[in-house]
């Protein structure tokens, strides 16, 4: 990775966009979540193949999910709204915390390239449990209709042991 210039105005405005996610997450605001993402955005979280190599090609490798588009999101918010997603009734309680977000590129006017570290602590009701998932996410924002969206979302489960179940509000 080369060197990046700070524009602090743009940090803060990438961070927000982040924040955001985390928050609707949290309190279930769907739509604002989806709102978020452009329509032909990638949503991604590669499996691991090895203690070191995570898997490349979501379209010919397993993942732990994808979404070559916002569409698939939406069908994923369409099963969790219906309650007849069994993964998700009940709806397991969040809480993320998103940190140490840097640029990976010089950002532009247009366009963002940025990671993220994060966590997200998850009470399942059913089970009378509770998990934290941890990683990193990167991300690339774009400018849309004067505000930043997230085109493209890769998130790196770093403990990717799951003891119930893996779904958009748990990363």
């Amino acid at each position: 990775m080369s060197a990046v210039t700070i524009d602090h105005q743009m940090l803060a405005t990438a961070i927000d966009v982040l924040q955001r996610e985390s928050v609707y997450l949290d309190e279930q605001r769907w739509d604002e979540w989806l709102a978020l993402y452009i329509a032909d955005c990638e949503y991604w979280v590669p499996s691991w193949k090895n203690e070191e190599t995570l898997t490349s090609n979501p379209q010919a490798e397993l993942s732990h999910i994808y979404y070559a588009t916002r569409a698939g999101l939406e069908d994923r918010v369409v099963r969790i709204r219906s309650r007849r997603s069994p993964a998700s009734t009940p709806m397991p309680r969040t809480t993320h915390t998103v940190s140490n977000v840097m640029f990976l590129e010089t950002p532009n006017a247009e366009r963002m390239k940025l990671r993220s570290s994060w966590v997200c602590h998850v009470f399942f009701p059913r089970q009378h449990d509770s998990h934290a998932f941890f990683g990193k996410a990167e991300y690339e924002l774009v400018r849309k209709d004067g505000g930043w969206l997230i085109a493209k979302k890769k998130t790196i489960l770093q403990n990717d042991y799951i003891p119930t179940m893996l779904d958009v509000y748990c990363i």
